[in-house]
């Protein structure tokens, strides 16, 4: 379980978090967006969203895709989409490294909660408002 999940903004409108890192590594797994998304539990529509969010974001492309073939076509990482991964792993494990460290003295006093059921929506504080 991670303790840390974190998203770096590059630029504006320009982000890389964990769910496109996930995706980017699926593709580099399955050599497909239709098997990396299932891989996910994500649909398709929002991995292509999301691939096409990268594309967006960069001046050099993270994944080629290809056509044809006895398999037929799929889609892979370039040599910058396999650096963004790289990166960005190596920074989660030394964040990661830094926040155990850091709150490792409060672990002992954490409570764990029941996970909330799928698709339950936090409650939101009620105000009080003051009698007339």
């Amino acid at each position: 379980m991670d303790l840390i999940r974190f998203r770096v903004d590059l630029a504006p409108r320009c982000s890389l978090g964990p769910g496109k890192i996930a995706l980017l590594e699926a593709i580099a797994d399955k050599g497909s967006l239709t098997h990396a998304a299932a891989s996910l539990g994500m649909s398709y529509r929002y991995a292509w969203l999301l691939l096409e969010d990268l594309r967006k974001s960069f001046s050099e492309p993270v994944t080629r895709a290809t056509v044809g073939g006895r398999r037929g076509g799929g889609v892979e990482l370039t040599a910058f989409g396999v650096s963004l991964v790289r990166r960005y792993k190596l920074a989660s494990r030394r964040i990661e490294a830094a926040a155990r460290s850091a709150f490792a003295p409060l672990v002992r006093k954490a409570v764990a909660r029941p996970a909330r059921r799928a698709g339950a929506r936090p409650r939101r504080a009620r105000s009080i408002k003051p009698a007339a």
